[in-house]
């Protein structure tokens, strides 16, 4: 099962997020509920810190499947980025809504 757990700060707003593990729809390398997951995790990562600027702290790990965000304490374009976090969570949730067995989205 892939996880996704969401970090809030103060007012609601988010502060990183770290998606972790293999869902289990279908064998690795074939798997397009893990390949969903990962392109929208690509896409929120380059336009908050490619296309936004934020100097964010990101952590791949290649053991295995783990990625984290974590902003920093105070940053550029708050309301872009947090706009490109809840459509992450979105899109996320919405998953977990059509595969309730394969992801779960966690706010922490």
């Amino acid at each position: 099962m892939t996880r996704c757990e969401f970090s809030f700060g103060e007012e609601s707003q988010v502060t990183g997020f770290c998606i972790s593990g293999h869902s289990g729809y279908a064998e690795a390398g074939s798997d397009i509920l893990c390949a969903s997951i990962r392109a929208a995790v690509t896409v929120a990562e380059c336009t908050i810190t490619d296309v936004c600027g934020v100097r964010a702290k990101v952590r791949d790990d290649e053991t295995k499947p783990r990625t984290s965000l974590t902003l920093p304490a105070s940053y550029d374009n708050e309301e872009a980025v947090q706009a490109v976090l809840a459509g992450l969570l979105n899109y996320l949730m919405a998953l977990r809504d059509e595969y309730p067995d394969y992801i779960e989205v966690l706010e922490v």
